[in-house]
């Protein structure tokens, strides 16, 4: 039997979902070990890997390169998201994988993003084929659902808590970008949009961490699956101003083509649209000067007392 076949009976008797008892597992499976073709799963070794690493530049050797090489099987680069959320997600879930182990408080969008085998997880695959193997397998069982509670307990701990005015509390997770948007609903709404409520921001982790649905709708704002509003909306209601934001730590300012694409997106919205580009400090601004749209405002957040206009006849308001 092959190493391929080998892992996806392990990944059935450590009870993944059918949806990952597949070839892309167990590939994914078999890099974690740092196991080829011949080796023995005794030989099993807890590695951190981001999922495509590059042998030049990269901090971690990566799941996808080391399939390459060792399998002769070639995924497409731009296949690195189905590897996160079609098989390292739901393995993290299963206590079989450690994310981010030797950085806990890396953002999720960092690129130094790894994976590791957990001790627990390590410890079965090197008894499979062995006398201990029904053994370790029961363990795992009864034991990885009070680890899973455990690490995400941990997870939590480290989230940033903001309470809105309506009482609602979000979590944010760690990272240089959610650091800009909390800064932009507790300091840049309280000076350049008092009274103002929130209507969506997102989250690194998690994409649509805060939407009010009914507020969007009243404004004629329809929302589905496939649209991108920007990082934070905000509506003041006594101007009848809405706050549309993206928070910029390495790219996406609102650029004239962003402009065009929230236009269309909003063509039914009456309220006056107000864009703007929040920035950590003046370095990440000036980075993205040239990009910026026109008739746009500018907030740094080291700053947070002043706005930058990008339009010469007026100062913050709506576009006309």
């Amino acid at each position: 039997m092959s190493k391929i076949e080998e892992a996806k009976q392990i990944l059935e008797a450590i009870g993944l979902p059918k949806r990952q008892q597949n070839d892309r597992s167990a590939l994914t499976l078999l890099a974690l070990c740092n196991l080829k073709e011949q080796d023995k799963w005794s030989k099993s070794k807890a590695i951190s890997m981001s999922v495509v690493g590059n042998k030049e530049n990269a901090k971690y050797e990566g799941v996808m390169r080391f399939i390459a090489e060792h399998y002769k099987i070639k995924y497409a680069e731009n296949s690195r998201e189905t590897f996160r959320r079609q098989t390292l997600h739901q393995f993290v879930q299963a206590g079989i994988v450690d994310h981010n182990p030797e950085n806990p408080e890396l953002p999720t969008n960092s690129k130094d993003n790894h994976y590791r085998l957990s001790p627990e997880a390590i410890k079965v695959i090197k008894s499979f084929k062995t006398k201990n193997w029904n053994k370790e397998i029961r363990y795992f069982k009864e034991n990885v659902g009070l680890l899973r509670e455990k690490y995400s307990r941990k997870r939590d701990l480290r989230k940033i808590p903001v309470k809105l005015k309506n009482g609602t509390e979000l979590n944010f997770s760690p990272g240089k970008h959610n650091e800009v948007q909390i800064a932009i609903i507790k300091e840049f709404a309280s000076r350049f949009a008092p009274g103002s409520d929130l209507l969506y921001v997102g989250d690194t982790a998690k994409k649509d961490l805060y939407m009010d649905k009914k507020g969007l709708k009243n404004l004629g704002i329809s929302i589905d699956e496939h649209s991108k509003l920007p990082d934070v909306v905000l509506y003041e209601k006594k101007k009848k101003w809405l706050f549309l934001i993206e928070a910029v730590t390495s790219h996406g300012p609102v650029s004239p083509k962003r402009i065009v694409e929230l236009e269309k997106m909003l063509r039914n919205c009456q309220a006056g649209k107000i864009y703007v580009t929040a920035f950590p400090d003046f370095k990440e601004f000036k980075r993205h000067t040239s990009d910026i749209a026109w008739e746009t405002e500018v907030w740094v957040v080291s700053f947070p007392d002043h706005m930058i206009h990008f339009n010469g006849d007026k100062f913050i308001g709506p576009r006309i």
